[in-house]
C-alpha cells in the first residue's frame, strides 16, 4: 500500500506529559501552538490533511505554493502556525478554521499569513520512512526542504531539555516536546518515544451548551461521554469569543440525564463541537484557571470519553 496515493498516513501521537529533563539520547523542540497536519507534496502541489484525514488546504491559500521548495515526492508533518512578533498565536489561527467565505479567508491569510513547520518526514523518495530512526528522517526532511517564509524546518537542541523549556517559559511559549533519538513512527499510535513538556496542562471536551454573562461574554459548558451518555465537565470562560459561540448550533434540549446545577439559563447545543482547554495542573478533578484554546476539527466527538 502506497501511504501518498492512499493518502492513508496518520500522525504519530505524543505519549504523555511530564516534567523537562535533560538526556543525551533525546533531542528536544519547541512546541508549536499550532494545527497538527501532514503534507503530501510532490511536483504539482501540497495537500494538508489533518489527524482525521481531512483536507485543510482551502483553509490556508497562501500555503499553496510551498511544494515548490521542497525537492521530490514527499509526506512531512508538521503544524501549520500563524506567527505575530515570532510567537505562535493559536488564536488567530483558529480564527481561520470559523471561516467559510473564500474572500474572508484570503483577507484573513494576507493579514496574519500562516506557516507550515515540518518537524518529520515519513515518506519520501517513494518509499515509506516510518522505522527509520528519527535522526536518519531528520536528514532526509533537511535535504528536501528550502526554507522560506512559508516553510520552515524546526529546530532542536541535543541534551539540555531543562534549558530549552526554561527559555519556552521566558517567551510564555506553549513548551517543547522531548523525541527519543532512535525512535521510529508509529502511525495513529502514542509511544513513551515521544514526550510533552508544557507550562498548562490541556484536555479536549465536547461543547454541550453556552450561557451568555454580559453582551460579550460567554461561559461553554464542557461535557465527556462516558458508557454512552454525555457527563458535565464544567465551565470554561476564559478565550471564549462571539465566532466560537456562532459556530454551534441551538437544540434546546438538555443533553445531560439531569440538569448540572447552576446551568438554568443555558442554551443546550448540538454535541458536535469539540474544543481543547488549558488551565493550571493540580490534583482536584476540577478546571483550575480554565482557558479556552479552540475547536479541534481533528477529533470526533465520540472520541472524548472518561477513562477512568
Amino acid at each position: 500500500m502506497d501511504l501518498f496515493a492512499t493518502r492513508s498516513a496518520s500522525p504519530m501521537l505524543i505519549g504523555r506529559q511530564e516534567e523537562a529533563f535533560d538526556n543525551p539520547e533525546w533531542i528536544y523542540e519547541l512546541k508549536m501552538d499550532g494545527f497538527r497536519c501532514l503534507a503530501y507534496m510532490d511536483n504539482t502541489g501540497v495537500d494538508f490533511r489533518n489527524k482525521r484525514n481531512m483536507q485543510m488546504t482551502s483553509r490556508f491559500p497562501e500555503l499553496s505554493e510551498i511544494y515548490r521548495n521542497v525537492s521530490g515526492k514527499c509526506i512531512l508533518d508538521g503544524e501549520i502556525v500563524v506567527l505575530k512578533k515570532g510567537v505562535p498565536d493559536f488564536y488567530a489561527l483558529q480564527k481561520r478554521t470559523l471561516l467559510t467565505d473564500r474572500f474572508k479567508i484570503e483577507l484573513e491569510a494576507a493579514r496574519f499569513p500562516a506557516s507550515f513547520v515540518a518537524f518529520d518526514c515519513i515518506y519520501a523518495d517513494d518509499r515509506k520512512l516510518l522505522w527509520e530512526p528519527l535522526m536518519q528522517r531528520k536528514d532526509v526532511l533537511q535535504r528536501l526542504v528550502t526554507e522560506n517564509d512559508r516553510i520552515a524546518v524546526s529546530r532542536y537542541i541535543e541534551r539540555q531539555g531543562i534549558a530549552l523549556y526554561q527559555a519556552a517559559e521566558q517567551r510564555e511559549l506553549e513548551g517543547i516536546v522531548a523525541k527519543r533519538k532512535d525512535s521510529a513512527y508509529l502511525m495513529g499510535k502514542r509511544s513513551r518515544d515521544w514526550i510533552k513538556c508544557k507550562r498548562m496542562a490541556d484536555e479536549d471536551f465536547i461543547v454541550a451548551g453556552y450561557i451568555r454573562k454580559g453582551k460579550h461574554t460567554y461561559s461553554l459548558i464542557l461535557a465527556k461521554y462516558r458508557n454512552g451518555l454525555l457527563v458535565y465537565k464544567g465551565h470554561v470562560t476564559s478565550g471564549v469569543t462571539s465566532e466560537a459561540v456562532s459556530a454551534l448550533t441551538a437544540t434546546g434540549q438538555n443533553p445531560f440525564q439531569l440538569l448540572p446545577t447552576g446551568n438554568q439559563d443555558a442554551v443546550w447545543v448540538m454535541p458536535d463541537h469539540v474544543c481543547t482547554v488549558e488551565y493550571m495542573p493540580n490534583t482536584r478533578q476540577a478546571l483550575r484557571q480554565p482557558v479556552f484554546k479552540g475547536y479541534r476539527q481533528d477529533i470526533c466527538p465520540d472520541e472524548v470519553k472518561i477513562y477512568k
